[in-house]
């Protein structure tokens, strides 16, 4: 529960950011960046397009991207799985851009294996002695005997950012034998056609596919997302230039509608508000 008080936090200050008006023009909205909040935001995009007759165009170029790309003045809203980094939002004050972060949605990490492999849970531990390149075969951890491939995400990613922070820790580097893979939906895709692979998503992309894993005994769903004891839980996030007005406010809103609510429990997703 630690996190959702740090989200309150998060949300107070940036609450006292002096607001600005939403650049976006009257017929349009432009987001970039997560792509584990990209399905929500496509989903939203085509209710939102339908209803009120803006488009609405999503790039789903990483987090760190999307942090950019509103630095820059370049989208209206920034799409985040993690909150922004200090040195973003310093680049984006120095810029005039006041970052007011806005929680969309909740989200597990689902640690994901192919269906044949016959672990069926980990602890956070042993995930981490994974990555570490302290466990290189299945059979230390309960498996069959066979190498174990790691696949993570790009550097740019705020999904290994959550990893990193959720799971590694400050001091605990992930392993140089680790694969890379751009999206949560290529390591899926990875993982489910890889026997001996093990890989993280958000849990809106854990699908039959692929097996998620049991961590420290809990089960990643909707329910342990909510109430914190599935330990790799995080808030996924919108960020805007100011607070935002006009269709930028009515958009960023919807998760706090029963539309919005409907769409992101449809997705996979946990609803926050």
């Amino acid at each position: 529960m630690k996190l959702f008080k740090k989200i309150f936090l998060g949300a107070a200050v940036f609450g006292l950011v002096a607001s600005t008006d939403a650049f976006a023009a009257g017929n349009k909205i432009v987001m970039d960046g997560s792509t584990t909040v990209g399905p929500i935001a496509k989903a939203f995009a085509s209710s939102f397009t339908k209803s009120t007759g803006v488009q609405v165009t999503v790039s789903e170029s990483g987090s760190g991207n999307g942090a950019k790309s509103l630095i820059n003045k370049t989208c209206d809203i920034a799409n985040m799985s993690r909150s922004m980094k200090d040195n973003e939002l310093a680049a984006a004050r120095g810029k005039g851009v006041n970052p007011v972060e806005h929680v969309v949605a909740l989200d597990g990490l689902a640690m994901i294996v192919h269906p044949s492999n016959r672990v069926n849970a980990l602890s956070k531990a042993q995930i981490r002695g994974i990555y570490m390149g302290r466990y290189t075969n299945w059979s230390q951890v309960g498996g069959p005997n066979a190498p174990i491939v790691m696949i993570q995400r790009e550097s740019n990613s705020g999904t290994q950012d959550s990893f990193k922070e959720l799971v590694m820790g400050k001091e605990n580097p992930i392993s140089k034998r680790a694969e890379t893979q751009a999206s949560n939906g290529a390591i899926k895709s990875r993982v489910a056609s890889t026997p001996n692979a093990i890989g993280f998503v958000g849990l809106g992309f854990a699908d039959n596919s692929v097996k998620a894993l049991l961590v420290d005994g809990v089960e990643p769903d909707a329910r342990t997302v909510k109430n914190g004891t599935y330990p790799i839980h995080r808030a996924l996030f919108m960020y805007t230039n100011g607070q935002p007005s006009g269709v930028v406010k009515q958009f960023i809103d919807m998760p706090k509608t029963a539309e919005g609510k409907q769409i992101i429990s449809e997705i996979g997703f946990v609803n926050y508000y």
